[in-house]
């Protein structure tokens, strides 16, 4: 255990670091985000990037491919073979997966800090990417170097770094299916792309939400007109909007009355809510929330986990036909567009949600509006399968060895589509989802930060745990 920590140590100060550096300067969009992502370069450089790094790593044994299918975005596929040597499809084989697209920029980012410009300040790499996913190709090899390094053994392995999470995975099936034959049967899926409720042990995700994604667009008249001419006479499009929103969420509390968004909470996820919560105990009180603004509203902390992990809710994440406040004129606007996100439970069907997300927006509009519901993303859940006695032996001692605390359990309320397909296509293997995403690092958001110390030690439990797979 201490050869893996130097070896790992050792690699990430002098080569990871500087490599995940270079890449949080790339600002790879995600292709939802960049339709034009080819002409502009950015996705296919962090490609580069990232595949260059591993190749000049590789070993007997192991190989790299960047795979492009036609209108896809590509993905890095790299293969080792097990310590005893065995390799192809129907060798005993470990997946580890992970993301190198990004979220945008979003405005907020604090003095000195920005999406493309990567900051070392204490323990805190700050960038978009670094944590949401870009170090999880590194954490990978570095694991099963320092497998070796330590000499201990490993089942083959195959590393998946996909392209288009943050846009739902939209092509990720296309390359399960084109690469089914590669992949074998996994009996171990790692994924690192989720969440931590600290920094101070091994977490293993439970579950992920699912998600329904589409455009409400409500629209009255053939143009903007003058607000004090026609304001009261016409309806306001962004009244009609609001309305529409009150058939599916209610908003004093924010429940979600869209029956197929809604599902039986299982009694052991509650239950599991609670061990949670007393490890976590301050977690309401580190909520980003400004003074004198009270979100939690007496609920427990296991509650709010509960609220997270099983539960839907509904957020606006942008809109169209609102301009500038700075430039907003006295206009009745013709036209009003929503972005809507509906996180799902993890055993929801996103396509039954989406649908009657659509349905309860569209049906009989008021005052005979045009409404119009563009269906976009439909991202399947994910809930785990339980833990076999020797990962969970493992992933006990790993975390203690590792941080001196026992490992903890979370249900997350994020999604990677990725899981709920591999959970479909290996109903057999088990599943450890983890990540670094914990306090503050605010995925997605402005000053969005690596934690590098949980990075590292995330590192070394991984190395653990194909050891433990091997010799199970």
């Amino acid at each position: 255990m201490s050869r893996i920590s130097e070896h790992v140590g050792r690699v990430w100060d002098d080569q990871v670091l500087p490599t995940l550096t270079d890449y949080i300067r790339i600002p790879a969009l995600s292709p939802a985000f960049d339709p034009d992502w080819k002409a502009h370069g950015h996705l296919d450089e962090a490609v580069r990037l990232l595949s260059g790094w591993a190749a000049a790593r590789l070993g007997p044994g192991a190989s790299l491919e960047v795979i492009e299918l036609a209108g896809r975005s590509p993905v890095i596929w790299l293969e080792f073979a097990s310590s005893d040597g065995a390799s192809g499809p129907e060798a005993d084989t470990v997946l580890l997966y992970g993301h190198l697209d990004k979220q945008p920029e979003m405005a907020g980012w604090r003095e000195g800090l920005g999406p493309w410009t990567p900051v070392r300040d204490g323990d805190r790499l700050y960038g978009r990417g670094g944590a949401d996913d870009g170090y999880a190709l590194f954490a990978a090899i570095a694991a099963l170097e320092a497998v070796v390094a330590a000499g201990g053994r490993h089942a083959r392995a195959v590393v998946l770094i996909e392209a288009s999470e943050e846009s739902g995975s939209p092509d990720l099936p296309a390359y399960i299916e084109a690469l089914a034959g590669r992949i074998g049967t996994p009996s171990l899926v790692v994924a690192l792309d989720s969440g931590c409720g600290d920094y101070e042990r091994l977490w293993l995700t439970t579950s992920l939400r699912g998600l329904a994604a589409g455009v409400l667009s409500v629209a009255t008249t053939t143009h903007g007109v003058h607000s004090g001419s026609y304001g009261g006479v016409l309806p306001s499009t962004f009244r009609i909007a609001r309305r529409l929103l009150d058939r599916v969420e209610d908003s004093a509390t924010g429940e979600v009355l869209v029956a197929a968004a809604n599902v039986a909470i299982p009694e052991d996820r509650l239950r599991q809510a609670e061990r949670t919560a007393e490890v976590l105990g301050g977690y309401a009180e580190e909520l980003p929330v400004l003074a004198g603004v009270d979100v939690v509203g007496g609920r427990s902390v296991a509650e709010l986990l509960v609220d997270k992990a099983w539960r839907p809710s509904l957020e606006v994440i942008g809109a169209d036909g609102l301009p500038p406040s700075a430039t907003a004129g006295n206009v009745l606007r013709a036209r009003t567009a929503l972005a809507l996100s509906l996180r799902l439970p993890p055993t929801a069907d996103p396509v039954d949600a989406r649908e009657a997300l659509g349905r309860a927006l569209t049906a009989d509009p008021p005052y005979g509006a045009l409404v119009e519901f563009e269906a976009h993303e439909a991202a399947p859940g994910w809930a785990a399968p339980s833990l076999g006695s020797w990962l969970s032996s493992a992933v006990d001692e790993s975390s203690r060895h590792r941080f001196g605390n026992d490992s903890a359990f979370i249900g997350e309320g994020g999604t990677i589509p990725f899981m709920g397909m591999l959970g479909e296509r290996f109903p057999e293997a088990q599943f450890l989802i983890t990540g670094v995403l914990g306090p503050e690092s605010n995925a997605h958001g402005p000053n969005e930060f690596l934690h590098v110390p949980m990075a590292k030690k995330l590192t070394e439990c991984v190395a653990d745990l194909l050891i433990a797979h091997a010799g199970r």
